[in-house]
């Protein structure tokens, strides 16, 4: 089965969506729960993402406000496309 590539604004979405703050292990968890384990991610600047890969990525680019035990997406560090 070939797996499909879901760009990261869907998990962002996810994020806003759910209304709660997340560590990096419960974003993980939800991630996978609603993605599956071998889901593979995109964004602006790559793909191939695991989920875990993600994350960090999203934290590299300042995407979530708080600390990696209780952080929630930052909506005005949106990228607008």
């Amino acid at each position: 089965m070939e797996n499909i590539e879901h760009h990261g604004h869907e998990v962002l979405e996810m994020m806003i969506e759910s209304g709660q703050s997340y560590s990096n292990q419960s974003l993980q968890a939800a991630i996978d729960e609603k993605f599956g384990l071998e889901a593979r991610f995109y964004i602006c600047s790559g793909g191939g993402m695991t989920a875990s890969e993600l994350i960090e990525t999203l934290w590299a680019k300042d995407k979530f406000t708080g600390t990696p035990d209780a952080f929630v997406f930052d909506p005005a560090n949106r990228c607008n496309h």
